[in-house]
């Protein structure tokens, strides 16, 4: 059994020290940027850039793996993310950060394309849940590894931006050293909105809108955390609980809502998730144990969100099209979280660093009103039609590749 998992396990420590380096570098940034007194618009730029380059990766990676391979390519992408962490150390400017951001988030598409193909061409119809579960596991205990490093570290000096350095090379070793056989060549992206709307319209608005709060969220969290004063090691916890809120908190909304109009469930976690984010903003709180409470508890919802609206557009879809659909919301996801920053920055640079909440709000309200609306205008699939719910990353950005590791997609229907 353990042979069978080999090729797997090592595959997946290549993907535990990368997304340990993004998360560490991605938390990094604007904490360091709050200290060399960067705007709160410059801090939002970084995320709207690294979502557009992510963007433009999953569109444009695949015909550099292959013409390069999956080895040589992940190789080149690791080795660029390696060299942008050491380089935002060294060149400490707004217009720097913004270009290198843009190109972290190129590779790291590229390098999860060629990780989450890998994967996808070593599972099995028996084994596919398993790789798909373990998958998730290390995406979520990676990130949380890599944001606490900044915990240890100090965010003054260039240390840090080394480590993420290291890591990022580390994550070359496992591939590296593999010797098992490569997969085939990624295949091309599309979004096909006319597609995607037309099959769902709910989860078409859905993943955009959970794109915003969660870009805003995402790229301004650790600023909000340093502008209300509290401590580098209570903003790493909070950052990390967010996500680890909304990872605990899927499977059980989830099987919620597998016995009920999925929709509900959506617009009752939108609303709760609003709901925190307005109670940040009307109490202000600044002790570090009230904050990271409360954004826990609104992590532990909105975070729900993005695999909910995923499940119920797979709801409407045939077996064949799970992968067009899935990846074509996910790039769809993409793209709010180029807009997510830029609101959340304005708000901030209005008002106070709580503002951030509002934008989140306003994504969550609007969510919630249009779900509500559709409800009335389309019946819900039957319960003994649906497909089961499984969980999604929406904490960092997935590629398209990702849908391909989704249990309920066969080899055959890969294609």
């Amino acid at each position: 059994m353990f042979a069978t998992y080999r090729p797997i396990l090592s595959l997946l420590r290549g993907t535990a020290f990368l997304l340990a380096a993004s998360g560490l570098h991605g938390l990094l940034l604007p904490l360091r940027g709050q200290e060399e007194g960067f705007s709160t618009t410059v801090l939002g730029l970084l995320g709207t850039a690294w979502a557009g380059g992510f963007v433009g990766g999953c569109f444009l990676a695949p015909r550099l793996v292959r013409r390069a391979g999956h080895v040589r390519a992940f190789g080149a992408f690791a080795a660029s993310g390696a060299i942008i962490a050491l380089l935002t150390g060294l060149m400490i400017h707004p217009v720097a950060w913004i270009i290198l951001r843009a190109a972290t988030g190129f590779t790291m598409a590229g390098a999860f394309m060629v990780i989450e193909s890998w994967l996808n061409e070593k599972a099995t119809n028996e084994n596919r849940g398993t790789v798909f579960g373990l998958y998730m596991m290390v995406t979520y205990a990676s990130i949380m590894a890599g944001q606490m490093i900044v915990a240890a570290g100090d965010v003054h000096t260039d240390s840090l931006f080394m480590v993420a350095g290291i890591f990022f090379c580390l994550a070359l070793l496992p591939t590296a050293m593999s010797t098992a056989a490569t997969p085939k060549p990624l295949q091309d992206v599309a979004l096909d909105v006319r597609g995607l709307y037309a099959n769902s319209p709910v989860a078409f608005f859905g993943c955009l809108l959970v794109g915003v709060a969660n870009g805003a969220w995402g790229t301004l969290g650790a600023v909000y955390g340093a502008r209300i004063g509290i401590t580098t090691a209570e903003i790493a916890l909070m950052m990390s609980l967010v996500v680890v809120a909304g990872a605990a908190m899927q499977l059980p909304v989830g099987r919620v809502s597998d016995r009920t109009d999925r929709r509900y469930v959506l617009a009752a976690a939108s609303l709760g998730a609003a709901l925190f984010g307005l109670l940040v903003f009307f109490v202000t709180p600044r002790s570090g144990v009230t904050v990271i409470v409360m954004t826990a508890c609104y992590g532990a919802l909105a975070y729900t969100l993005y695999s909910l609206a995923v499940a119920h557009a797979n709801d409407h879809a045939s077996p064949e099209d799970f992968v067009k659909v899935s990846g074509g919301l996910l790039l769809l996801y993409g793209f709010g979280t180029m807009i997510g920053p830029l609101l959340g920055s304005l708000l901030m640079s209005w008002m106070r660093p709580e503002s951030l909440f509002l934008a989140t709000a306003l994504a969550h309200i609007a969510l919630a009103a249009y779900t509500l609306l559709r409800i009335s205008k389309r019946a819900p699939v039957p319960v003994d039609a649906r497909e089961a719910f499984k969980t999604m990353p929406s904490e960092r950005g997935a590629t398209p590749e990702a849908a391909r590791l989704d249990p309920r997609i066969k080899p055959e229907q890969d294609g």
